[in-house]
């Protein structure tokens, strides 16, 4: 994979084409008569036409055959994907799984698309609101098939192996600890090297954008000149057993076939784009004085709802940082929120609950139920000596916030047989300190 170059900038307008056709590109219009080396123009729309300018998005594409060249859409056996939030009845209880298993490819190959495992989410694609939130588990590479999402965009956060992701626009080789984002409509690809896992956040009706900054000023949280965009790529690639296009539409997988790879774009030019970004240059913002500022400090990236200063989903993390607040709990505080949150743990350990929580794993505490520290975390917490230390190294935790009330799948109920059902008990060994004569 050594050799991959990217483009820096977030929603910038790029140009980019593959240097063995140079001018591939048209030059002063989108759409000539004819266009270079006999391409075909398409375009690639991520909002609607007369959306205001800021938010408008669209590229186009200058490929060898356009993407209208498939046999017709077939429905395809979904498996644990589903957008079927009534499978069981609602869990109010804080829940935590332990990590999900990864299949042995010589008993069950699975692919990024069969790997796919729906844990909870809430809205529907159809009335383009809503979330969900997938497990992926895979041990072999997606051949001559690719998926694309009708519904959504994919936030896509590898836990353990790498993942070399071919996209119309370029490759994009994704590690654990980076991220990238998959805009509704793009035709992806993943190579796998290994047994493989990590989390989705799909987003219906919004697009992820950079958290507005407000009284930080111009710099800071995750910087836009650090989220990169791959390069024009293409193979002019026959297919003659059949290259399987996967659309995610409606909620449900439906397949068409085609005798020619999708990856035919020669030359693209526009602000609608996958990326990628190393959660490493985060720039972390924190108290440095007393208490704990809330935790949306630490927002990568949000789709935004229709009301002000409301996400349908946040992507936070919780990196590696200093911790120095004086006369402070600094863990983090006991809370009801009228957010959900699932959280997962990329590496390390998370500083809330240092055994249970486990890489791989994940927890979801659901609106207005209430979590914080456990036992052990808050004895050792309240009787530190409070110095200047470093919080979280080696660790990388985050969190999927969302403004809807998301169900838990059956399978994450039930048939992933991850569930901890002792979650509860971390809690228990809490007791009361409170003396009416001792202040």
């Amino acid at each position: 994979m050594l050799g991959l170059k990217y483009m820096s900038g977030f929603g910038n307008e790029h140009v980019s084409e593959d240097p063995r056709c140079p001018g591939a590109l048209p030059e002063g219009q989108n759409n000539p008569q004819v266009c270079p080396y006999g391409l075909y123009a398409e375009q690639l729309s991520g909002s609607a036409f007369t959306c205001p300018r800021p938010t408008n998005r669209r590229s186009w594409l200058y490929r060898i055959l356009p993407s209208v060249c498939h046999k017709p859409f077939q429905p395809l056996q979904e498996g644990h994907l589903t957008h079927s939030w009534d499978e069981v009845e609602p869990d109010p209880n804080q829940l935590r799984w332990k990590p999900f298993e990864i299949p042995k490819a010589l008993q069950n190959k699975l692919d990024f698309v069969s790997g796919l495992h729906t844990l909870c989410g809430a809205g529907e694609p159809r009335g383009r609101h809503g979330i969900a939130i997938h497990i992926f588990v895979c041990n072999t590479s997606m051949l001559d098939r690719c998926l694309y999402n009708s519904d959504g965009d994919f936030l896509i956060v590898p836990q353990q192996g790498k993942l070399l992701i071919t996209t119309e626009f370029g490759k994009m080789l994704v590690e654990p600890n980076e991220i990238c984002v998959i805009q509704q409509g793009m035709r992806f690809s993943v190579e796998v090297f290994g047994e493989t896992r990590g989390y989705i956040l799909e987003v219906n009706g919004a697009h992820f954008e950079l958290p507005d900054l407000g009284p930080i000023g111009a710099n800071g949280l995750a910087n836009p000149r650090d989220f990169l965009v791959p390069v024009a790529w293409y193979e002019d690639r026959q297919v003659p057993g059949g290259y399987t296009v996967i659309s995610k539409y409606q909620g449900k997988l439906f397949a068409a076939q085609q005798d020619f790879s999708p990856f035919n774009v020669v030359a693209w030019h526009g602000n609608y784009t996958p990326y990628k970004y190393n959660l490493e240059n985060f720039m972390v913002i924190n108290s440095v004085a007393f208490d704990h500022a809330d935790p949306s400090i630490f927002t990568v990236l949000t789709a935004k709802s229709t009301r002000p200063g409301v996400a349908i989903a946040d992507f936070v993390i919780f990196p590696p940082r200093w911790g120095v607040a004086n006369n402070t709990f600094r863990p983090p505080y006991y809370h009801r929120n009228c957010m959900s949150e699932f959280m997962g743990l990329i590496k390390g350990h998370y500083e809330a609950k240092e055994e249970g929580f486990q890489p791989g794993g994940a927890s979801l505490h659901s609106m207005m139920t209430p979590h914080g520290p456990d036992a052990d975390c808050f004895e050792k917490a309240s009787k530190a000596k409070l110095e200047p230390e470093r919080v979280a190294e080696g660790t990388m935790a985050f969190m999927f916030e969302s403004s809807l009330s998301m169900a838990v799948t059956k399978w994450g109920l039930k048939t992933s047989n991850r569930l901890d059902k002792n979650y509860y008990k971390c809690w228990e060994p809490l007791k009361s300190h409170f003396n009416p004569n001792c202040r």
